[in-house]
């Protein structure tokens, strides 16, 4: 599962380069094969199932940066991006909580916007390390406020698939590409995670002995 969300976010982020980043020919060449090679090496020499720290019960999400993929399915220079961009600058340093707060007050401002909505519940996930009944009900309330968008399914399925609910996320995953008309610029992203995701046979269950 590991290496199914690792091939997820390589596709991710490379698809915001070529569309936000607007690297093409041999930069873009260059910024996928940096993001390959990390992706050989942890293959090769990562052991996810080392424990770091105590478990809480559960999977639980590493953080991971989505500026980009959000920037290319959502926009940039809206009403959300200033929030968001703030919030983003305190997830770098580790400081959640404060990210989810700054959130919280351009909701304030502007109670109706999906796209800080997804933000909202991106954060929620990267402060508790799982999918929050909070954080459900953000994604939620952006799919109600924008319904034809493909984004918070996005995210939301993003969400699952790194607290390893793999079923749920492609569920959402393929509801959000049959929002995504052909030849969007991100429709390549959400293939790429349905693919991997697809093709990645699930993490056998141990064995128990008798």
């Amino acid at each position: 599962m590991g290496l199914a969300l690792l091939i997820v976010l390589v596709a991710v982020t490379g698809t915001a380069l070529w569309w936000f980043g607007r690297l093409r020919g041999a930069a873009l060449q260059l910024a996928l094969a940096a993001l390959m090679v990390g992706a050989a090496g942890y293959a090769l020499q990562g052991r996810p199932s080392l424990p770091g720290a105590p478990k809480q019960g559960g999977r639980r999400a590493a953080p991971v940066p989505l500026t980009e993929p959000r920037n290319a399915m959502l926009g940039r220079f809206n009403r959300a991006d200033r929030w968001l961009i703030i919030a983003d600058s305190y997830a770098r340093r580790g400081d959640t909580g404060q990210a989810i707060g700054i959130i919280q007050a351009g909701l304030r401002a502007y109670p109706d916007d999906s796209a800080l909505y997804v933000g909202l519940g991106n954060a929620l996930v990267d402060h508790a390390g799982m999918v929050t009944p909070a954080a459900t009900l953000a994604f939620a309330r952006a799919r109600e406020l924008a319904p034809k968008l493909p984004a918070p399914l996005f995210f939301e399925g993003l969400a699952l698939a790194r607290t390893g609910k793999r079923a749920e996320a492609l569920a959402l995953w393929r509801q959000a590409l049959a929002l995504t008309p052909p030849g969007t610029s991100y429709r390549p992203m959400i293939e790429g995670g349905i693919q991997a995701l697809s093709s990645t046979p699930p993490p056998a269950a141990p064995a128990t002995g008798r």
